[in-house]
């Protein structure tokens, strides 16, 4: 039986006559990579906040590790990156890190394999007052795998990365995940994530609007699939008038392009195939996770407008 690590039921939080979390419900199991998704100002740092006892809520009930959210046994399992990560300036990566395992109760020898992990390891005896924001960000991930963490939340962990950075985090997110931690991670930066993680929970203005794998997300959204036809220079035009019911706006001297849903898919590709020496080579774009979050970003505004 998969293990939770996270359950929050029914949460709820206010701010003066603000309601910055509406009756929000979602669990989280062992292993799982979990993206938060929303606008600024939806509730995801809120919603963090709650779970790591930082914030009271005003109604429902959050167990982290089947504890209560700011407990000994909570605190001592949980990391938090969080968006803007700062450390004293006059300290080194080094210095950083072994005070932040001396508060954690580790070695600090046993965590400077961490700076190396997330690229540091040549900065690890300059203060981080020199540091660029990506590197105090890098800095910021090593501090908060000190202890072999079993939940992870992280808030925009690749603000200010380069793109190799960037993959580096994800790989590492991976390794913690595939140990058996949870990482629970908010991001703007939808078209990394999508091959990256587990499930995707969508945030409107506090409410919960999506919480399902992206495939299934997909299918809910009935979003159409867009293909991108090549084919064998200046056959556009027979190609298009094979297929039929062709936007000749989307189309030019080597490639034609239209939509289907999923269920017109193999039918489509079948009818395209069969063009056989026309068509050099098919593109099939299935609806990315910035399609699926507006989609339902914009479903939760329209249900609140009416």
């Amino acid at each position: 039986m998969t293990k939770t690590s996270l359950e929050v039921q029914n949460v709820t939080k206010r701010f003066s006559s603000h309601t910055a979390v509406n009756d929000v419900s979602f669990s989280l199991a062992a292993g799982e990579r979990v993206a938060l998704l929303g606008h600024n100002g939806a509730g995801k740092t809120t919603l963090f906040k709650m779970v790591l006892g930082f914030l009271n809520r005003d109604g429902g009930d959050i167990s982290v590790l089947e504890s209560q959210p700011g407990s000994q046994e909570a605190r001592s399992n949980t990391a938090y990156l969080p968006e803007s990560v700062a450390f004293p300036a006059a300290l080194t990566g080094r210095e950083v890190l072994s005070y932040y395992a001396r508060l954690k109760g580790e070695k600090p020898k046993d965590v400077m394999h961490l700076l190396d992990r997330v690229g540091l390891a040549d900065a690890a005896k300059r203060r981080v007052g020199t540091y660029s924001k990506g590197m105090r960000q890098r800095l910021g991930l090593a501090q908060a795998l000190i202890g072999h963490p079993r939940l992870v939340l992280l808030d925009e962990p690749t603000t200010g990365l380069d793109p190799i950075s960037r993959q580096n985090v994800y790989e590492l997110i991976g390794e913690i995940a595939d140990q058996g931690a949870t990482v629970l991670l908010s991001s703007h930066a939808l078209t990394e994530l999508e091959a990256r993680t587990d499930r995707i929970l969508i945030l409107s203005k506090g409410n919960l609007v999506a919480d399902d794998q992206l495939s299934n997300l997909r299918a809910q959204a009935g979003l159409p699939i867009r293909l991108k036809i090549w084919t064998r220079p200046g056959a556009a035009e027979e190609v298009a008038d094979q297929l039929g019911n062709i936007d000749r706006s989307r189309m030019n001297g080597r490639s034609v392009e239209l939509d289907c849903g999923m269920d017109e898919k193999v039918r489509t590709l079948s009818a395209i195939s069969a063009l056989g020496h026309l068509v050099e080579d098919v593109d099939v774009h299935a609806p990315s996770l910035d399609d699926v979050y507006k989609y339902f970003s914009q479903a939760a505004q329209e249900e609140a407008q009416q």
